[in-house]
Formats: structure tokens, C-alpha cells, sequence
């Protein structure tokens, strides 16, 4: 392809500094590109948004997979949100009986 100036769509400068050599236009290589990118990604880890993104990336990546890891991730999530609503109904159980003393 014939270089106009352009940055093509996805373009990642990863490809002039750690993967030179590799077809940018190859989907394997720009999703080699991007699993790089979100694997060297730092930044704060204890703010809400920090701990949103990251939650955003399982979500992304459970999107990506098949078969067996999707049931996996899709179990993760279910004991996930399993254990918030039993740990909400203990602690509604106890504020009740606090309040009723």
C-alpha cells in the first residue's frame, strides 16, 4: 500500500518501535499490537475509574473468547454478583436487627 501521509485506521506506533517488520495491515498483528498496549498499561489502580477500566477490559476480553472460557468468565461474573447480593442481604439482615433493639 502506498504510504499518502495518512495514518491508517488502528494505527499503532508500535510498529516503528517494538513489532518493526510486521505488516500493520495484518488483523493478527494490530491485535498482537493491542493486547501489547493494554498489557504494559500503568496508571493508577485504586481509583474508581482505574478499577472501571479494568472491568471494562474483562468484559472486552470475555467478549473475544469461546466455548469453555466464555462459560468461565460468564461463572466469574454470576459468584460475582452472587456474593454482592448476599453480602446486601446480611447486611440488611443486621441493620434491621440493630435498628429493631
Amino acid at each position: 500500500m502506498a504510504e499518502n501521509g495518512a495514518l491508517p485506521p488502528g494505527w499503532n506506533p508500535r510498529f516503528h518501535e517494538d513489532l518493526v517488520g510486521l505488516d500493520p495491515y495484518d488483523p493478527d498483528a494490530r491485535a498482537f499490537a493491542a493486547h501489547l498496549d493494554r498489557m504494559e498499561r500503568t496508571g493508577p489502580t485504586f481509583t474508581v475509574e482505574a478499577c472501571l477500566d479494568q472491568v471494562a477490559d474483562f468484559a472486552e476480553s470475555s467478549n473475544r473468547t469461546g466455548g469453555l472460557r466464555y462459560w468461565v468468565s460468564a461463572l466469574v461474573v454470576v459468584l460475582i454478583v452472587l456474593g454482592l447480593l448476599v453480602t446486601a442481604w446480611d447486611i440488611a439482615l443486621h441493620t434491621v436487627a440493630f435498628l429493631s433493639r
